[in-house]
């Protein structure tokens, strides 16, 4: 026994104590010296299949290492850890195989009871982990796995037990699941795979190929929870799309494949690490009996049924209450309601119990009105597995089975201290209290030796809530006179309301007689079963596709269309033709109305294929260049020996087979181009064909988009914003654009939109592009004004080898760049924005935009002031006065834009002189400028004019200009600049001002 001390104020553990008792908890010998007496033990673990056999592990805080006991306790060896241990999984026949779970999602194995471990693999989903069954799997040391790949999705995989290699790993289903969604019980695999954002389950049965599920077909799943795989059937619980705190009982054919309805609106709770519990009892030592807890107008009522869920029925109330009163309860208005949850506390009995010893006896609290409730909660004891109740206790007591159901014992469950203890022999018809301590003592549990034939009983807990833990050993073993015989035993048989033939048999059971005190040997609870009852319609349950009626038939829902060929023709040349009705799985009733009911074996029609799906194995429609894409394909009705398949892949290549059974895991194809490829599959024989058509997307992975927009714009004038994609052939993508903080974006499948400007200001504009499953996001600020005035810029060619192609550099150089001009100009930084362009060689865009607060006077005044920043500007330009350092020694210079030089020196034959060549032409353009001045009145050179457009004046295109005149820091006299400044550009952005009459001051700008 193990025992942890918890501090509350440090919130761990910090002490544990290790006891072991060789005489029934009589006397006991505590551990700490031979396990470590600074070790803090966490866990104990009793191997399943040799009791002998006992795990320790330590506290991984403090150590990780496990301590081993081969002699039921009494010695231990201590094992180093590499790894911590969060949960464990023994073999179920192989008593030194283990699995260990570690914090990290580590799956190791053991076959040497923990002395050796070694990593299986990594990646693994929590619980999602499974040892194989011996006659369903190939290998008895194979592991079934759930392993977490890429953006979240799964894979289900299978392991040898000592060699999980790639060329051994196994993949029993093709494609990803759902994470979280593998499930191995007997004879059963269950996944579920998204297929167009839907999840769809599917199962395999003994193994073999995986199919889909086959529900009723308007069953929408929210989710779905295995309940039970016994007896070669799967009761499976289902939340419907309309459902929110209950769910609906499905239970399935052999194969796990085709469900049925078997109970509407099953109550639901929440329980331990997010499980779901579903009300739902199955009663033990009795096959097909269940109890649930069931919604009726938003009434919780209890139900049992005796066929495995064919039908149902109300709990019939006591006749008399526990005075000996008569009860008036007539249903459906009144009736037992019972809570159902089964304890979670080892050291406690729950709220219901049964045995498989003790047949037909079930103890439970409950009420007796019209619904279920939490108050007034009395025990009830049934001894006819459910036909009449008996009221025991009128408060709430834990109820414990003792000589192998022989007898009870009953504990009151009370925060206050107790004294005594009830023995009822006779199934809890009459009670004997006992006194077992003579101080009282708060309750926390009860230990009993392990297995059915319970005769000492230790109850553990405080006398005070300070005091520590007593434990008392009540020793029943006097009470009992001697062992059972023949003599001892009486018959019961069960019935369901007077009818004795129950899932096609009588079952008779022996049992104690009353009040007899006999220690039952382990073999003589056996139930008898006489001969087999005759068939009758009750023995069959309505089949997939039909449905119960009022007066007990099953006819066709509207839904579904009976078909001569059913989807067994699949994997023979016969079929059983169903005739609405089928037989429970476990039901043994014979001849009678057999025939009648029973499905009717058929040959299988010649038929075209019908029924053809196709989608890939991820259940998306989107793939990545270059990798593999699985497709599945399924058939639902056609011979599968005369239907042959192809498979067109949209890319120009198509595959055949020539039966679908080829094609169980799948048909893999690589994409060598993205694009939308239409991919078919068709089924065909000499009857018909069925084809189904998919249409995928396949993409490569999206590494960055960019956004594109000038900087400055006007007012009311469309902009065009456009993106630049990295790669730039990526397949289909989505762009989501936000303009002026709106919440909803503007949805489009181009990488270009225009846009209009309704208020001056600063204006974000972000962009998202969406690729596949990936998303990039760019996003610039653009300037609204009514006008302005900019200059295109270039920049000494050593900045290029500087520049490494990102948006941030360019960002900062803007920066540096506007920082200079402002020193130099004494331009105010307000009305000056510099956007450095992508791409070689480095280029930018000046801008000067009016100021903040608004000057006095009219639009003229606002358009001169523009001009002359624009004259000071190109002044300090053209003067290299414009320059900074981007590193020590490394000086760029800064000027407006201009044609590259002619050479110098004419190579050619040519007679004429190079020097004459250029003095005629400084002299054409040189009268070109002055005609230019005086026709525009002397306009500014090497700039770019914009301005709202207004309808009534006609656009002027400002020429470009060969030189300017600027004032001499050192004088008066005006100094011809060295630089021709011609404009690259012919094209001029934006507009011009209505007013193409500027007057300038005579006055020359001074330089800053």
């Amino acid at each position: 026994m193990l025992t942890k001390y918890y501090d509350f104020n440090s919130g761990r553990v910090t002490e544990s104590s290790l006891w072991r008792s060789t005489d029934y908890g009589t006397t006991y010998e505590k551990l700490n010296e031979k396990v470590g007496t600074k070790s803090i033990l966490s866990y104990l673990y009793v191997s399943p299949n040799n009791k002998r056999k006992i795990m320790l592990l330590t506290d991984p805080e403090v150590e990780s290492s496990l301590l081993i006991s081969l002699d039921e306790g009494a010695s231990y060896q201590k094992h180093s850890l590499g790894f911590d241990i969060l949960s464990l999984l023994f073999h179920p026949e192989q008593e030194d195989w283990i699995l260990a779970y570690s914090h990290d999602q580590k799956l190791y194995v053991s076959v040497e009871f923990g002395k050796r471990w070694q990593l299986v693999h990594d990646n693994v989903v929590p619980n999602r982990f499974y040892w194989s069954r011996l006659g369903l799997d190939k290998d008895q040391g194979m592991i079934h796995l759930e392993i977490t790949v890429s953006d979240g999705r799964s894979q289900y995989i299978t392991c040898k037990l000592q060699n999980c290699s790639d060329g051994n790993k196994g993949k029993p289903f093709p494609g990803f699941i759902i994470p979280n969604s593998l499930v191995v019980q007997d004879e059963y695999v269950f996944i579920q795979v998204s297929v167009s954002g839907q999840a769809v389950h599917y199962v395999s049965y003994k193994r073999h190929a995986f199919y889909p599920m086959k529900l009723p077909k308007y069953t929408l799943p929210k989710d779905l929870q295995i309940i039970s795989t016994d007896e070669n059937q799967v009761v499976a619980a289902i939340q419907d799309w309309h459902q929110n705190e209950s769910y609906n009982l499905y239970m399935s054919d052999y194969r796990g494949l085709f469900f049925t309805l078997m109970l509407e609106d099953v109550v639901s709770t929440g329980g331990p690490e997010d499980n779901v519990m579903i009300d739902l009892y199955e009663v033990a030592g009795i096959k097909g009996v269940f109890l649930s807890n069931k919604v009726v107008e938003n009434q919780v009522k209890t139900y049992i049924t005796y066929n495995k869920g064919r039908d149902w029925h109300l709990l019939q109330a006591p006749t008399t209450d526990l005075q000996g009163n008569k009860v008036y309860c007539e249903q459906p208005y009144c009736s037992l309601h019972l809570h159902l949850h089964v304890s979670e506390n080892p050291y406690a009995s729950g709220n219901i119990v049964s045995k498989d010893t003790a047949p037909g006896v079930i103890i439970a609290s409950g009420v007796v009105g019209p619904e279920l409730s939490s108050v007034n909660v009395s025990i009830f004891i049934t001894s006819d597995a459910g036909n009449t109740w008996r009221e025991v206790f009128q408060e709430e007591y834990s109820v414990f089975f003792l000589n192998q159901g022989g007898s009870l014992v009953a504990i009151r469950h009370t925060p206050l201290p107790i004294r005594h203890i009830w023995l009822s022999f006779d199934e809890g018809r009459n009670w004997d209290k006992y006194s077992f301590t003579s101080s009282p003592l708060y309750v926390d549990g009860v230990l009993g030796e392990p297995g059915e034939d319970i005769l000492i009983m230790t109850i553990f807990g405080h006398f005070s809530h300070r005091s520590e833990w007593q434990l008392l050993k009540i020793d029943f073993r006097p009470i009992f006179e001697k062992r059972c015989t023949s003599e001892d035993y009486v018959t019961w048989q069960l019935d369901n309301e007077g009818e004795v033939c129950i899932m096609g048999m009588k079952r008779i059971f022996q049992k104690l007689r009353a009040n007899v005190r006999c220690v039952k040997a382990r073999d003589q609870y056996i139930s008898q079963m006489s001969d087999s009852c005759a068939c009758t319609e009750a023995d069959f349950e309505c089949d997939y596709g039909f449905e119960r009626q009022v007066d007990g038939s099953c006819t066709s829902a509207f839904w579904f269309v009976p078909s001569a060929s059913t989807r067994d023709c699949i994997t023979g040349d016969s079929f059983f033709n169903t005739t609405g009705y089928r037989k429970a799985l476990s039901n043994n009733c014979t001849k009678g109305s057999l025939l009648k009911y029973s499905p009717r074996q058929q040959k299988c029609p010649s038929q075209a294929p019908r029924g053809l799906q196709l989608f890939t194995s991820e259940g998306t429609f989107v793939a990545t260049l270059g990798r593999n894409v699985t497709f599945l394909v399924f058939l639902e009705e056609g011979l599968s020996s005369m239907t042959s398949i192809t498979v067109d892949f949209g890319d120009g290549t198509a595959i055949s087979y020539v039966n679908i059974s080829s094609i169980d895991d799948g048909v893999k194809h690589i994409y060598n181009k993205v694009g939308i490829y239409q991919v078919s599959a068709t089924a065909s024989n000499h009857l018909g064909f069925d084809r189904v058509f998919l249409y995928l997307h396949v993409s490569c992975h999206l590494e960055q988009v960019q956004l594109s927009a000038p900087l400055v714009v006007i007012k009311d004038k469309a902009v065009n914003f456009t993106t630049t994609l990295r790669p730039s052939s990526v397949g289909t993508v989505t762009y989501f654009w936000w303009f002026d903080n709106k919440t909803e974006p503007v949805v489009t499948l181009d990488g270009a939109i225009t846009f209009t400007f309704s208020r001056e200001g600063s204006h974000i504009v972000t962009v998202q592009a969406l690729a596949g499953n990936t998303v990039h996001q760019d996003q610039i600020r653009v300037a609204v004004y009514d006008y302005f005035r900019s200059h295109p810029l270039v920049f000494s060619s050593n900045l290029d080898e500087m520049n490494p192609g990102v948006s941030e550099w360019r960002e900062d150089i803007g920066r540096v760049v506007k920082t200079c001009i402002v020193q130099v100009t004494g331009i105010n930084e307000d009305q000056l924005l510099v956007k450095l362009f992508p791409g070689l060689p480095t280029t930018a865009e000046v801008f000067l935009v009016p100021e903040r607060r608004s000057r006095d006077g009219g639009m003229n005044e606002k358009w001169a002031h523009l001009d002359q920043l624009s004259q000071v500007l190109l002044s300090a330009l053209n003067q290299d006065l414009i320059e900074f350092t981007i590193k020590p020694g490394l000086q760029v210079n800064v000027y407006a834009t201009r044609l590259s030089p002619a050479p110098l020196v004419d190579g050619s034959d040519s007679g004429h002189s190079g020097t004459a060549v250029i003095m005629l032409v400084s002299v054409v353009l040189m009268g070109l400028a002055i005609f230019v001045i005086y026709k525009f009145k002397r306009k500014i050179p090497g700039m770019n004019t914009y301005a709202t457009e207004k309808p009534d004046k006609e656009q002027e295109v400002i020429p470009a200009v060969t030189s300017i005149a600027v004032p001499n820091p050192e004088g008066d006299e005006l100094t011809s600049l060295d630089h021709v400044d011609i404009q690259l550009d012919s094209k001029s952005r934006g507009y011009l001002p209505s007013h193409t009459d500027i007057k300038l001051s005579d006055e020359a700008p001074r330089v800053f």
